[in-house]
């Protein structure tokens, strides 16, 4: 997030310099100064056997598939947010959620928490927001990513973890 204006008073900040943070937006009015924050987000490689669940989600990417990711709660713990979104999003349950790593989303404004997960029980049911969920191989899902750079990465620490379990 990018502050322009006080969240308190409501006037434009000004640009000063804070210490070793460099220049950062401040209300001289309340004297606060107002960090920019990313949004942060989850995305996670659900692994069922030699399978990872993609879904389609044309708003997000036309051509490509992608793995299940959505907004942290500003009340929720990132892990519990991989297990919402799941299971929001395709009625399934997972478990052994491991950490894989960061990435950022230039030009969005997104920090990306990445994870993966294993395939513990349910059918899946799409939520509105999917048009479709489905079970790849993984040599086939990194095709199905297509153009969708980050899940690729992500789908390929989740292997690479797999392997040294």
């Amino acid at each position: 997030m990018k502050y322009e204006f006080c969240p308190i008073c409501g006037r434009k900040l000004k640009k000063v310099i804070c210490g070793d943070e460099g220049v950062v937006p401040f209300c001289s009015h309340d004297t606060c100064y107002y960090f920019n924050t990313p949004y942060p987000c989850i995305m996670v490689a659900v692994i069922k056997d030699d399978e990872v669940l993609l879904l389609k989600q044309s708003y997000i990417y036309k051509n490509s598939k992608l793995l299940i990711s959505g907004y942290i709660g500003i009340d929720e713990k990132a892990e519990d947010t991989v297990y919402r979104e799941v299971l929001e999003e395709t009625s399934i349950e997972i478990e052994d959620i491991n950490f894989l790593g960061t990435d950022f989303i230039e030009g969005r404004e997104i920090l990306m928490l990445t994870y993966s997960a294993k395939y513990k029980t349910g059918k899946i049911k799409i939520s509105k927001e999917v048009e479709e969920a489905r079970w790849f191989k993984i040599p086939e899902a990194l095709e199905e990513l297509g153009e969708n750079e980050i899940g690729k990465r992500v789908l390929e620490k989740a292997i690479e973890k797999e392997l040294t379990l």
